[in-house]
């Protein structure tokens, strides 16, 4: 398979140094032509419909492997699953509760904010995570400076 804008998640495996097997490029694939943030059966749906002879285990062992290897991580929108995205810029997650869209995010104020937080504490901040979950005002439009929404 050639590595081409389209796969991008395949580039990173290769550069991160990973044995890339037919089925774990599949699987690539499928995260990079994910526009939300699957769990692991939806991955394997998604994954199976291009090679029938992946399994959900495979599912599981790759989306462990590309975790540790830093080019996926985990997100928790509320609903008892993981859910997975392709690593990327530092950004949040607020999620409605009562559609379960995902709204990505930055915000500098944010940063800053734990960045003051973690330096009172003794630390120095490396990095973060936070998913926010709440619901919207009545049918007032979303005001997030939104990266995407799912």
């Amino acid at each position: 398979m050639a590595v081409t804008m389209e796969n991008a998640m395949l580039k990173k495996c290769i550069d991160a140094g990973l044995r890339m097997t037919s089925q774990r490029e599949t699987i690539a694939m499928a995260l990079d032509q994910s526009y939300d943030h699957p769990d692991a059966e939806l991955l394997y749906k998604r994954a199976n419909e291009i090679d029938s002879t992946i399994s959900i285990a495979t599912i599981y062992r790759t989306l462990g492997i590309f975790e540790r290897a830093g080019l996926v991580q985990k997100v928790d929108v509320g609903d008892g699953k993981s859910h997975y995205e392709i690593a990327r810029d530092q950004h949040e997650h607020l999620v409605d509760t009562q559609n379960g869209q995902i709204h990505e995010f930055k915000s500098e104020e944010l940063t800053a904010l734990l960045s003051e937080i973690a330096d009172k504490m003794g630390f120095e901040l490396t990095s973060h995570k936070l998913e926010v979950y709440g619901k919207k005002h009545g049918d007032v439009a979303c005001r997030c400076i939104q990266i995407k929404v799912y």
